[in-house]
Order: C-alpha cells, then sequence, then structure tokens
C-alpha cells in the first residue's frame, strides 16, 4: 500500500500569532461592537461616526525629519559637487 502525504491541518495553515497591535485592535472592534449591540438606531449611528473620526488620525510618516534632511544634503550636496567639479575641470 502507497502512503500518501496528509494534508496539512487546519491549524498549521495560520501558523502565525497575532501581533500585541492586532489584539489591541481586534478588543477594541469587540468592545464598540458589545456597545451596539440591542441599541436603537440613533446610538448605532453616533457610535459609527465616533470610530470614522479615529479612523481620520493623522498617520506619521515613515521616515523621520531629520533622516529625511540627511538624505536630502547627501544627494543633492553630491550633485552639486559633481557640478562644481565639471565645471571647474574645463578651466
Amino acid at each position: 500500500m502507497v502512503d500518501l502525504p496528509r494534508p496539512p491541518r487546519y491549524r498549521d495553515l495560520n501558523a502565525v500569532a497575532q501581533t500585541p497591535q492586532q489584539r489591541r485592535a481586534n478588543a477594541a472592534y469587540a468592545a464598540r461592537e458589545q456597545k451596539k449591540m440591542g441599541a436603537p438606531t440613533e446610538i448605532r449611528e453616533t457610535l459609527n461616526a465616533a470610530s470614522q473620526k479615529a479612523k481620520q488620525k493623522v498617520e506619521k510618516a515613515p521616515i523621520s525629519k531629520g533622516w529625511l534632511y540627511l538624505m536630502l544634503f547627501v544627494v543633492c550636496g553630491g550633485l552639486i559637487f559633481e557640478l562644481l567639479r565639471l565645471i571647474f575641470s574645463y578651466f
């Protein structure tokens, strides 16, 4: 009899654990949804509006301003020095 490979179990497919940030987000979502249970439509709408305002927070840039200025100085400064070298090499 031939041994066929066993299909992976369901747990094996989702072996990645939740991060703490995901757990906090899931807990906050569950709390918001729990508040809506059995609430009148007006209250649900105000809760949804509040959650929409929370989503509209200003996102931070992935790189700080200091690093951005440093990279800009290196790239543009190198370009300027290269142009000066080319100009003065003709004289």
